[in-house]
């Protein structure tokens, strides 16, 4: 579900600019404002479901995430569905790293390659049925229900949790506070400054405060969370001696990447299919379904050769297959391209993310002891948001910056201007 929500609203960012009169960078804020709600937390949630049962912490989390879905949909400003996305993403972060945990408990390192495949296809279908089913709810009944339909999906998702999802042992611990109050503090000020520069022209925001200064802030506030994790004589959030593992290092290199790909590439592409191609919001996500459709059904068969062949080797044909379907996409994309040809590189990222995801998640955790799964889990799916949310910011930056230089070099103002409404011109 909380897959689904994401792609869901990725299809509908043409209509959400519209809908309230929104620049590209305040539209790319309903995203990043999940991504980074979603992200942080994820330090302190894999040990709360180790303190308090993962079932539990499951629960809350789905209960979150369900109100938060009525409270999007209910929205009536930009700046209210912003808000509502943050405590979205917080109700995400309570239950995602649940799931990981739960599945590295039930199954056996044997298994675990085909569980993490299961996992995988349901991140498949997730991303075929969210821009399909968003589609079709922008084209008929508008944009509020790709946020409702969460509603009904949280209510029954509790109650199978409720009868289905075992209880397990809970384990004592202690939460670093400052931690969490530093590494949230870091991310958003790297984020807004990078998410926001052009808006401001790359120059002063207010008084002396300007963009510059918040992306050095962001880094340095980043850089003392890194050096108080490394001092921390409790339990810090980023035990920095999991990285001691070499596969785990790798891992969430790797992942980070994926995760800042991945979003880095679907804005531009639904832009570039509904705005310059004219396509309605179903077309397009037909147009970027041989992906979804690809890793769902290859996702099994991938995830039985992760039980019999190292996951680095299955890793790396992926990331390379995904290197070479972005570069493909990149090169044969344009306003002409015929539509066939737009399918291609697709079908290839598609192929690619089987051997990416499980063989990621396995080889993440395959050489943790039990009692830093919980940390070692919130660590990688916070890589992984944290490689989004910088996606999303970057490109937002990006687009700013080619609209700006496409209108000055038409003689118009520069898009980036505060003043400017430079939405009104996507």
């Amino acid at each position: 579900m909380v897959l689904v929500d994401s792609t869901i609203v990725s299809i509908a960012t043409p209509a959400l600019m519209g809908e309230f009169d929104a620049t590209v960078s305040q539209v790319v804020w309903v995203t990043s404002a999940y991504l980074l709600a979603y992200a942080v937390p994820l330090l302190v949630t894999g040990r709360l479901g180790d303190r308090f049962g993962p079932r539990r912490i499951y629960l809350l989390g789905l209960a979150v995430f369900t109100a938060a879905s009525a409270w999007c949909g209910l929205a009536h400003s930009i700046e209210a569905l912003v808000a509502a996305r943050v405590v979205q993403g917080l109700g995400a972060a309570l239950l995602s790293p649940q799931t990981m945990a739960v599945m590295t408990r039930l199954f056996p390192g044997e298994r675990r390659g085909r569980a993490m495949a299961a996992w995988g296809a349901t991140a498949g279908v997730a991303t075929l049925v969210g821009p399909l089913l968003g589609g079709l709810l922008l084209d008929s009944v508008g944009w509020e229900w790709i946020f409702f339909v969460n509603v009904p999906v949280g209510v029954l998702a509790f109650v199978l949790a409720v009868r289905l999802v075992p209880r397990f042992e809970q384990r004592a611990h202690r939460f670093d506070g400052l931690g969490v109050v530093l590494s949230a503090l870091g991310m958003f000020l790297l984020v807004f400054g990078i998410q926001e520069g052009q808006t401001y022209d790359w120059g002063r925001i207010i008084g002396w405060v300007s963009v510059p200064l918040l992306i050095v802030a962001g880094l340095v506030v980043l850089g003392a969370f890194v050096a108080w994790q490394a001092v921390q004589r409790g339990e810090p959030l980023v035990p920095l001696g999991l990285f001691a593992h070499r596969n785990f290092s790798l891992a969430n290199l790797a992942i980070t990447t994926v995760g800042f790909a991945t979003i880095a590439t679907a804005f531009p592409m639904i832009l570039y299919l509904q705005s310059v191609r004219g396509m309605s919001p179903t077309q397009a996500a037909l147009v970027l379904a041989p992906s979804s459709v690809v890793t769902m059904l290859l996702a099994r068969w991938a995830g039985g050769l992760v039980d019999r062949l190292h996951p680095r080797v299955l890793a790396t044909g992926g990331l390379v297959g995904l290197a070479a379907g972005y570069l493909l996409a990149a090169l044969t994309i344009s306003p002409g391209t015929p539509l066939l040809l737009l399918l291609a590189p697709w079908a290839l990222i598609g192929l690619s993310s089987c051997f990416v995801w499980a063989p990621l998640s396995v080889a993440a955790t395959r050489t943790l002891p039990p009692h830093a799964i919980g940390a070692g889990s919130g660590v990688y799916n916070t890589t992984r948001q944290v490689g989004s949310v910088l996606g999303s910011a970057a490109i937002a930056a990006l687009i700013e910056a080619r609209m700006a230089a496409h209108l000055v070099g038409a003689g118009g103002a520069p898009g980036g201007a505060p003043a400017s409404g430079g939405g009104a011109d996507s």
